[in-house]
């Protein structure tokens, strides 16, 4: 129950954190704190000793303060909305012209998240200040510092829209979008390759029993921590059936083990096993090929035409394989001992190209340019790997040529 508890926190809290919203509410609480800390430096002692020591610190009026308060309040929200509005189109534009897979990459971006944050900030601040002016014969009693400091946030937000200006556009071009799917998928695939382990062998017994999923979800491995105790506990052997990123229905069979379970221990067993609703590139790095794959394919169509964008992610598909090829992961998981307790099913290089690069080559080839691309890509990586052989795709190429 209580591991139940915590995978439940575990994925409420990565939704949270990953949600767009969450960065500029965080950043307006932290604004809503600043503004309470300069009201009460303004009423303090030291605060009115130094708008009576330097008299330009002082406003005269506290109509003159609400109205400048007011001001930034109002043209910040227009900025905001402006920004906001600009995000939409940039991430419309994207789904239209990429694929409907890169949004996330796109929402997810912490830059925007900060920027937007910030102008909610402002705006918090100075709807916090203007609660706190009251009318008063005495200037001292203006918080006229904290008001030349909401001068200065929006100062520094005209330079920051500025900024995202910039940025905004950079982000939506289409090498900028491979460069960073490419970035995250081969930082996944450096990080799973940590688990390589040297001279060992996973046997499971002959006589091996299926355990059924008890929900649908995408496949995306174990809670490694979680799982080693509990085969240790039981003295079990584990072996996925499907790939990660595979979807699995409920009742279908998902994991085989070395020797029959009690319900209560397939339960347990369950709160282990990651079915998710959403893939992500950090535990499936097969995920981030397939992004570049989409991207490709809708490249090469009717209405966007572009086989200069296919051929950036062919490149960065090939890339990827490399690094893969050199990567050598075992898809193991070991006890203390180094004794192998799980097997992930391995992603062969040839399932990989046959899923990724031949659904390219069914949209693209007519392109010349994605013919004289894959050659050339396919040459260098069976130099480099002789022992690969991509038959499917030789027919696919000999059925074009003829």
């Amino acid at each position: 129950m209580m591991d139940a508890i915590k995978n439940w926190l575990q994925n409420s809290y990565q939704i949270v954190i990953h949600s767009i919203a969450f960065y500029p509410v965080l950043i307006g609480f932290l604004f809503l704190a600043i503004s309470i800390g300069m009201i009460s430096f303004d009423y303090s002692a030291v605060g009115k000793d130094l708008k009576s020591t330097y008299e330009f610190l002082s406003i005269k009026d506290a109509e003159t303060a609400r109205s400048i308060l007011s001001a930034i309040a109002g043209g910040i929200i227009s900025l905001t909305v402006f920004s906001f509005s600009m995000v939409m189109i940039v991430l419309n534009q994207a789904a239209s012209s990429l694929s409907n897979r890169v949004l996330d990459n796109l929402i997810g971006n912490r830059q925007q998240q900060y920027i937007l944050g910030i102008y909610i900030g402002t705006i918090v601040y100075a709807f916090f200040i203007l609660t706190a002016i009251r009318d008063a014969e005495n200037s001292l009693s203006i918080p006229s510092i904290s008001t030349y400091f909401a001068i200065l946030l929006t100062v520094f937000d005209i330079f920051l829209f500025i900024y995202f200006l910039h940025y905004i556009t950079q982000s939506v071009k289409f090498d900028v979008i491979v460069s960073r799917i490419y970035q995250e998928t081969k930082n996944s695939i450096i990080k799973n390759s940590v688990e390589k382990k040297e001279n060992v062998t996973f046997q499971m017994p002959d006589e091996k029993f299926e355990i059924k999923a008890l929900q649908s979800g995408v496949f995306e491995g174990f809670n490694i921590t979680k799982i080693r105790k509990f085969c240790k506990e039981n003295d079990l052997m584990i072996e996925s059936i499907h790939l990660k990123g595979s979807f699995v229905l409920t009742g279908t069979p998902i994991i085989y083990t070395s020797k029959p379970l009690s319900d209560s221990q397939i339960k347990q067993l369950h709160d282990y096993i990651f079915l998710v609703n959403r893939e992500s590139i950090e535990e499936n790095f097969t995920f981030g090929i397939r992004q570049l794959r989409e991207i490709a394919v809708k490249a090469l169509s009717p209405g966007i035409n572009d086989p200069g964008t296919a051929n950036e992610s062919l490149k960065a598909i090939f890339q990827l394989f490399d690094l893969y090829l050199e990567s050598e992961l075992h898809f193991l998981i070991v006890d203390d001992l180094n004794n192998p307790i799980v097997r992930l099913r391995p992603i062969e290089i040839e399932q990989l190209f046959n899923e990724n690069i031949l659904t390219i080559w069914d949209y693209g080839k007519s392109d010349r340019s994605i013919q004289y691309q894959l050659n050339v890509l396919i040459t260098q990586l069976q130099r480099k790997y002789p022992k690969l052989v991509f038959e499917q795709f030789l027919i696919a190429m000999k059925k074009v040529n003829h």
